[in-house]
């Protein structure tokens, strides 16, 4: 059990490092408060192999794990937090249709989705299913070479503005069974999107609702096998939940820097705010969950790439803990700062604003437990 980066590890933690460094820091604020959804400077990182991180090398992939993945994204999410988790989706969307399309699909979209010259969204939740994903209703019904699709996707990550949306629809019976996935472009006939959603965080990213209205789309985009999708869904949401919980960890590293400095200059009571035993306490209780999570995130990443049975129930468990000790590091760093975290000329609230969502989506913290709780009732996860 070696916990240290190989060499390669350590040179593409450090590019990210300094690629977050010098392009994501310097303009998150900007990109927060202008609602700017910053596609040029994604299309830097995908130079760099951000774009397909773990996509074959056939069509332009880095073909690196999921250890490496959770490696990148904390680095990238220390810079931009919002901006990292979008990248993240689109290397969940672009993978499905990498490891799941046909060869056809596969050459149509893939290759421009690794430079980002494609941006991809990914569709599985509904007005109606949220936490329930096998309840949806949006219907795919066959008409010779095409699909036509109708019915609502709900808080879509890209909405409007990417070119590829990976859909999750039905084709078949209720259930599971009966879910198949698409690659939708932007420009199918009868795709329409709905007004952007207003956010308290992740402001570098657009949201909202992709609507189909009897729209077209070719048989030859269908990724894997009809009644396929929900297995693909779920298979891209481990991976996902690794990177959420990473990208968590980032902002976490970010504020609890901060609040060190911080600290250790501010004076009260003719003193350093860092020598009260309190605050030492308080920052040596962040940095202990903050390496936890990191370790937590890098097992399950390890079991994924080992394509162990377990991997969904350590993908679960990790997301859980690392997005819920993310923001509270988060949260207990603006503390630390007292006004001056409150205030958006420090970047805590923003950290704490683009964090708390972490919780909710790649499945709820709520639905992480039931997971693990059945994985446990199968008998998994004893050691």
């Amino acid at each position: 059990m070696d916990f240290n980066l190989t060499e390669d590890q350590s040179a593409f933690r450090d590019m990210a490092r300094a690629f977050a460094t010098d392009v994501f820091a310097p303009n998150a604020e900007k990109w927060d408060e202008d609602k700017i959804f910053p596609v040029a400077e994604m299309r830097q990182a995908a130079e760099l192999g951000f774009g397909g991180i773990y996509v074959g090398e056939e069509y332009g992939g880095s073909a690196l794990g999921r250890l490496d993945s959770a490696i990148i994204f904390e680095e990238l999410a220390a810079g931009c937090t919002s901006t990292a988790a979008f990248i993240s989706i689109h290397n969940m969307a672009s993978w499905m249709i990498d490891r799941f399309g046909s060869n056809i699909v596969r050459a149509k979209f893939v290759p421009k989705l690794t430079t980002m010259e494609f941006i991809a969204s990914y569709c599985l939740t509904e007005p109606g299913s949220g936490s329930d994903a096998a309840a949806l209703r949006t219907k795919a019904v066959r008409d010779g070479e095409h699909y036509i699709l109708n019915g609502t996707k709900a808080f879509i990550s890209g909405g409007g503005h990417s070119d590829v949306y990976v859909t999750m629809v039905r084709t078949g019976e209720d259930g599971p069974g009966g879910i198949s996935c698409l690659a939708v472009p932007a420009d199918a006939p009868g795709i329409s999107f709905g007004s952007q959603e207003r956010k308290m965080g992740w402001n570098s990213q657009p949201t909202a609702q992709v609507l189909f209205d009897d729209c077209r789309v070719p048989v030859e985009n269908l990724v894997g096998a009809e009644g396929e999708g929900f297995k693909i869904a779920m298979q891209g949401l481990d991976g996902g939940r690794l990177n959420i919980g990473a990208c968590s960890i980032g902002a976490a590293r970010t504020c609890l820097e901060s609040a060190q400095s911080y600290t250790a200059d501010r004076k009260q009571f003719g003193k350093p705010v860092g020598e009260f035993q309190a605050v030492q306490f308080k920052l040596a209780d962040m940095a202990t969950e903050l390496e936890a999570a990191r370790l937590m995130i890098r097992q399950a990443a390890s079991k994924l790439d080992a394509k162990d049975p377990e991997a969904t129930l350590y993908c679960a468990m990790a997301k859980r803990y690392a997005t819920d000790a993310g923001f509270n590091i988060c949260n207990d760093a603006l503390q630390l700062h007292g006004g001056y975290g409150f205030l958006r000329d420090f970047p805590m609230e923003r950290f704490v604003r683009d964090t708390r969502v972490h919780q909710i989506l790649e499945g709820t913290n709520e639905i992480m437990r039931v997971v693990i709780a059945r994985k446990l009732k199968d008998g998994q996860g004893k050691g």
